[in-house]
């Protein structure tokens, strides 16, 4: 054992964002990762201003991001009708000191895996082996149990571990084997990506529909120089009885367009045709939305949850991966001021812990596409003047509410000092 060793149970984005923050304080980690080989999965994610500010702290580059995506310019929401609802520029237009990136999951993921690798070797990130459980010592620290693909188990035995396992956390299901299980609230998300022209500001989020049947679209990509055409990230969603609960085997699943683009036949308008831009897909993608409720703490002694494993929820407000490198970094600092300690875990519990669990609950209603649920209550989702329907202060005032809640409120964000100072390192504890 490395008496300051710290474990990482998963190798997804928060794992990694987790294992490039000990590094720069200069603790030494070893990080678990199921799979046997990583491959750039999955569609778009958005990164807040927030997230950019950890990365560029950790040295990934505007260059890196470039290479996986493209800064965001707008975010706007749309009613049934096609009228605006509400649009706001996003990241440095919108006055952040940094901006906000539209990438692709699995790039950005492969940029994470690939630059911890340079850092601090291949042998760091252990493949095919997967963290089924910990026990904690006496002296102190702590032994994940490990199950590798081959069927062999292991142990490890470290100072701390960090559960950043995901949705499905053995880490999370030992810390609180009484938890409830995943919870859907009924509805049904198909995802995908299309190359097409970019509208709007050519970077725009757009959110279109109601409560029960929206697609949101946003590129992940600069336009190709010959084609003109982008990447262009979807989500279609509809709502269904959930009173059954989820009857399909697994959580996400391949699927064709026509399965579902009939919910979105009349979603035509003269600057976009909804049937026609979904029939064009790439690829797609069905999964539930689904998120765990809270639970009253992260840690247990020596181990702690991060990212998903310690708060899954609806990706209504964009935040997901975001809040899982805020968590990183958070531990990071933590551990700059009270060590590679429990002490450490305990104050990150306390920061984090209650706020987020108060994040999951705001986007399980809906979080910043609460607005397009007001218009449908207050006239059915059409309209001519948006300002009949909602006042520009009150549309103002419910979307600053949630940017407080996610934690990039724009002035606040500006002048925090940085969550981990240049050059700072932990200190270091003996386990005895």
């Amino acid at each position: 054992m490395t008496d300051n060793l710290v474990i990482v149970a998963g190798g997804g984005i928060g794992g990694l964002a987790t294992a490039l923050t000990l590094h720069q304080i200069g603790v030494p980690c070893v990080v678990f990762e199921a799979v046997r080989e990583m491959r750039p999965l999955g569609v778009g994610i958005n990164l807040q201003p927030n997230a950019v500010r950890e990365l560029y702290d950790l040295g990934i580059t505007q260059d890196d991001l470039d290479r996986v995506g493209l800064p965001a310019k707008e975010w706007a929401l749309v009613g049934l009708n096609g009228n605006d609802i509400y649009s706001e520029p996003r990241g440095l237009l919108a006055g952040y000191n940094w901006p906000q990136y539209a990438v692709h999951r699995g790039q950005l993921h492969m940029l994470l895996h690939d630059r911890l690798v340079e850092r601090i070797g291949a042998k760091s990130v252990r493949l095919g082996s997967r963290v089924s459980g910990y026990r904690k010592n006496g002296n102190g620290s702590v032994t994940a149990l490990i199950e590798h693909a081959d069927g062999s188990t292991s142990e490890t035995t470290g100072a701390l571990l960090i559960g950043a396992d995901g949705i499905h956390s053995a880490v999370r299901a030992q810390m609180h084997p009484a938890q409830p299980p995943i919870h859907w609230g009924g509805a049904i998300m198909w995802r995908g990506t299309t190359q097409a022209n970019p509208i709007r500001s050519g970077a725009s989020f757009v959110g279109l529909g109601t409560h029960r049947q929206r697609v949101v679209f946003y590129p992940i990509s600069q336009p190709d120089p010959t084609t003109g055409l982008s990447t262009i990230n979807w989500i279609a969603e509809t709502t269904l009885d959930n009173s059954e609960g989820w009857k399909q085997t697994g959580w996400f699943r391949q699927v064709k367009v026509e399965d579902f683009v009939h919910h979105f036949d009349k979603w035509v308008w003269d600057w976009l045709d909804v049937p026609s831009f979904l029939n064009q897909a790439d690829v797609a993608f069905e999964n539930p939305m689904i998120d765990r409720d809270p639970v009253p703490t992260w840690c247990d002694g020596p181990v702690a949850l991060m990212g998903d494993a310690a708060h899954a929820m609806y990706p209504t407000g964009s935040n997901g991966a975001s809040q899982a490198i805020i968590d990183a970094r958070v531990l990071g600092a933590l551990m700059v001021a009270h060590g590679v300690t429990t002490e450490a875990l305990a104050a990150y519990d306390e920061q984090l812990c209650g706020p987020i669990s108060q994040l999951i609950l705001r986007n399980r209603g809906a979080g910043p596409f609460g607005l397009l649920n007001m218009v449908d209550e207050r006239c059915g989702g059409t309209f001519d003047n948006i300002d009949d329907v909602i006042p520009p202060k009150e549309r103002a005032e419910f979307m600053a509410g949630y940017k407080a809640a996610a934690g990039f409120a724009i002035e606040k964000l500006n002048n925090a000092p940085p969550t981990i100072a240049k050059g700072a390192r932990a200190r270091i504890a003996q386990v005895v």
